[in-house]
């Protein structure tokens, strides 16, 4: 029951937290805030894109909550480039991580150009984005006001050492859909008992 309006004092301390260390790899989930632009001659449709009414530049304002681990349930805060009035470079940074968030998502080698894969690759808008789960690097930025902040613009994919290196240290997050990875294959390893998993689902969820 939430106390007195002017009485604070059994109101919970405030939790601190302390920077997750850059380079630290976790999985995440990501959820979009709409920032209700649209621009349908660049298919941004679903009022997902926000737009700096200041400098003109368009993104997508992204949270990402840490699902297993040490650092689970905390979130990191980042902008995923769409387009600057400055030049190419921010809309096509954009565009390099969204491909890697899809690549880590859905269990892709960045060199796989098959088919199956190009299509992976492929959204049908914004919100095919809204609620997707990937490894990611944890990086450190900083905020308006110049202080040190947690942030996320690098998205771990199958054909890179960080990928395997997680899966060593225990980690047990595997993408949707994707093959067993050597942490879930000795999770398969376990008692009949245990409910066998289900590959359309990350295994944390099982």
């Amino acid at each position: 029951m939430t106390g007195a309006w002017n009485d604070y004092n059994d109101a919970e301390s405030q939790n601190s937290f302390d920077l997750i260390p850059k380079g630290t790899i976790v999985p995440v989930r990501m959820t979009l805030k709409p920032g209700g632009y649209d621009d349908p001659s660049q298919g941004w449709t679903g009022g997902y894109a926000t737009r700096n009414e200041t400098t003109g530049s368009v993104y997508l304002n992204a949270e990402f909550v840490i699902l297993e681990g040490a650092h689970a349930r905390r979130k990191v805060w980042s902008l995923i480039g769409l387009l600057s009035l400055k030049g190419p470079e921010w809309g096509n940074m954009g565009r390099s991580f969204v491909r890697g968030i899809l690549n880590s998502a859905r269990g892709l080698s960045d060199k796989d150009n098959s088919p199956q894969a190009q299509a992976a690759r492929r959204i049908n808008g914004f919100a095919d984005l809204d609620g997707i789960e990937f490894l990611a690097k944890i990086d450190v930025g900083k905020d308006a006001n110049g202080d040190a902040k947690n942030e996320i613009r690098f998205a771990v994919t199958p054909d890179t050492k960080d990928w395997k290196a997680f899966q060593e240290n225990g980690g047990i997050w595997r993408p949707a859909g994707g093959a067993p990875t050597a942490s879930s294959a000795s999770a398969a390893a376990a008692p009949a008992s245990q409910p066998a998993a289900n590959p359309g689902r990350p295994a944390w969820a099982q």
